[in-house]
């Protein structure tokens, strides 16, 4: 079975559409599936949404992303997990894709980030060149992360000490437990973290945070960009 793990906070405005896009992806591939969303001490209707559009809630108070993340799984009762943000679209094509890679060997990867169309014209350069840099450095973007229970619990999931960066930490773990794949499908997701800022503000938040932490940010400090509710 595939778990779909959404973690969540104060997603009332986009959590209706990614869940939606992952029923009718799994539903026309026919395969078997739950939606697991971490709710993450949600002060709005993210609890309710995710109820009525059928998927199981687990509460929790981390206000952290990997913890969440691994909560999450942790409730998952899936041998394949796929973690799907909750600003995020997923396909039939893509879900397919990334079972077709598990099916074939391979422990985990991730797919090719877009962001949604109105997004700005900066905005999309900016994610095709950090797409076109993980791709190279073979890492997943957060946005969506696919892999084998097995793998992920001998790596002991996401590391818990980091507050931002956790997949690049986790891509790095699953690596070493074997094939990592980067699927070429694409994902919808966001572009809210950008927009919510101008070009240049971005650009050198993204360059600091690079250069001081290259695997994860480890100090809740420095991950105001995540943490600052600003949608």
């Amino acid at each position: 079975m595939i778990s779909f793990v959404v973690p969540a906070y104060n997603e009332e405005k986009s959590l209706a559409a990614t869940l939606g896009s992952i029923a009718a992806a799994a539903g026309s591939l026919g395969v078997e599936y739950e939606i697991v969303v971490a709710n993450d001490a949600s002060t709005d209707a993210t609890n309710s949404i995710a109820r009525e559009h059928g998927a199981r809630v687990v509460d929790v108070e981390n206000r952290q992303i990997a913890r969440t993340r691994n909560d999450g799984a942790r409730a998952a009762k899936g041998d394949r997990l796929i973690f799907v943000d909750a600003d995020t679209l997923v396909t039939a094509p893509l879900i397919g894709a990334a079972i077709r890679a598990l099916d074939e060997g391979a422990v985990g990867g991730g797919a090719k980030p877009v962001f949604e169309s109105h997004a700005p014209g900066w905005a999309h350069f900016s994610i095709a060149f950090v797409t076109a840099t993980m791709r190279i450095l073979n890492m997943a973007a957060g946005c969506f992360i696919y892999c084998r229970r097995d793998a992920f619990d001998a790596v002991g999931g996401f590391d818990p000490a980091i507050f931002a960066g956790e997949e690049i930490w986790l891509s790095q773990a699953l690596k070493k437990q074997g094939r990592f794949v980067m699927l070429r499908e694409e994902v919808i997701t966001s572009p809210r973290k950008f927009t919510s800022r101008g070009p240049w503000e971005t650009l050198w938040l993204a360059l600091r945070l690079l250069l001081r932490n290259p695997l994860g940010v480890k100090r809740r400090g420095e991950a105001g960009f995540w943490y600052d509710g600003k949608r």
